[in-house]
């Protein structure tokens, strides 16, 4: 299963940007689809997650401004965030849990990441 994420890119303080990330491959199921992200010198850390019936999670710091969407048929998640902020500059990590085959063992997928920064 490979994922690519894109959309990132430079805002100023308050804009707005959309994450796209795609999962393809040899997919026979994918669970959880979410976002993490890692901040220079920061560990990763959850942004926000989707399970495959729609249940959202999101980080404290996000609630309000951004929104996890998820399109099944497409094995795709998007992430809409609204009123960016500095601290929300991060590369941006796509990850799904997923299984090649129903026999098949549940393994964690990681894509390659997208740079966001937030400055004027």
């Amino acid at each position: 299963v490979q994922l690519q994420a894109c959309g990132g890119g430079l805002v100023q303080p308050g804009g707005s940007l959309r994450l796209s990330c795609a999962a393809s491959g040899n997919i026979f199921s994918l669970n959880t689809m979410g976002w993490y992200r890692q901040a220079p010198g920061k560990q990763r850390e959850l942004a926000a997650t989707i399970t495959s019936s729609g249940v959202t999670e999101y980080a404290d710091s996000v609630k309000g401004r951004f929104t996890i969407s998820r399109d099944n048929a497409k094995y795709m998640i998007m992430l809409q965030m609204n009123s960016l902020k500095s601290e929300d500059t991060a590369v941006y990590y796509c990850k799904t849990t997923g299984r090649t085959s129903r026999d098949a063992a549940w393994l964690n997928y990681w894509g390659q990441g997208t740079q966001v920064t937030v400055s004027s």
